[in-house]
């Protein structure tokens, strides 16, 4: 019943409605991921953003400035994402919030002793469980520089890792896919990067992929689409399940 009303809302939105086309003439070019697409699959991401800016309530907090170019500025690298997976992919929860600057969320949590502590630590995005996901607007709006360090599509890849739970770096696998090949690949995968980090040795992937599995799997993400051949040439393994994961092959142009 739900899921039937919900598609023809959806239908409803899509045929009522429009992102103007001098918004997306000036927004979409600036990613190389939307570059790479053919005329088809470009027109696939205008109407999921289109869905997504319908289905999601955006938020300023502090004195951030959210105007319609961020917000779709988000959509899409959000939706660059689920361009094969569908909205679904981004179900039980509504909010983004949009800081000015990082932020410190003040949240409590229990260390490994029991004991209740406060993070005070400073954030540029976070994706919360069946929650809101929040990020500075410093780091959105310079997001579409192509140096594989996008915290937008980050804290999105979160999001489909939590389709299963907290963040794990093991997100729900498609019919088709291999639980062990996954697992290895990105189990090889991160031992080898954690020791070059431990190394100091340079790498086009962001250290802080070395961080936990979680963090791998969303750093990863970030490269896949925004440096791509990196990715293939560091991780080729990686490269494949992400491949099949997103269901996008980007240097191939789309699928």
């Amino acid at each position: 019943m739900f899921g039937v009303l919900r598609r023809w809302k959806r239908r409803r939105i899509l045929s009522r409605h429009r992102i103007d086309d001098a918004l997306w003439r000036r927004v979409a070019p600036r990613f190389v991921f939307v570059q790479r697409l053919n005329h088809d699959d470009r027109e696939r991401l205008r109407r999921l953003c289109l869905l997504f800016l319908h289905e999601k309530q955006f938020s300023a907090a502090g004195d951030a400035v959210l105007d319609d170019e961020m917000r779709l500025g988000i959509a899409i690298q959000a939706c660059i994402l689920i361009l094969n997976l569908g909205i679904d992919s981004y179900r039980d929860w509504v909010e983004i919030i949009v800081y000015p600057d990082e932020f410190m969320p003040q949240q409590e949590f229990r260390n490994e002793h029991g004991v209740v502590e406060t993070d005070g630590s400073a954030y540029a995005g976070q994706a919360w469980l069946r929650g809101p996901v929040i990020l500075a607007a410093t780091l959105v709006e310079t997001a579409w520089v192509n140096d594989g360090a996008n915290v937008v599509i980050h804290e999105f890849a979160h999001k489909l890792d939590m389709l299963t739970g907290d963040a794990n770096g093991f997100p729900p696998l498609h019919k088709g896919m291999n639980r062990q090949e996954w697992t290895e690949a990105f189990s090889r995968a991160y031992d080898d990067f954690c020791a070059r980090v431990d190394r100091h040795e340079a790498t086009a992937i962001d250290p802080y992929a070395s961080q936990s599995p979680a963090e791998f799997f969303a750093v990863l993400s970030e490269c896949f689409f925004e440096l791509p051949e990196a990715v293939l040439h560091e991780y080729s393994d990686v490269y494949r399940q992400l491949a099949m994961f997103f269901q996008q092959d980007p240097l191939r142009g789309g699928n």
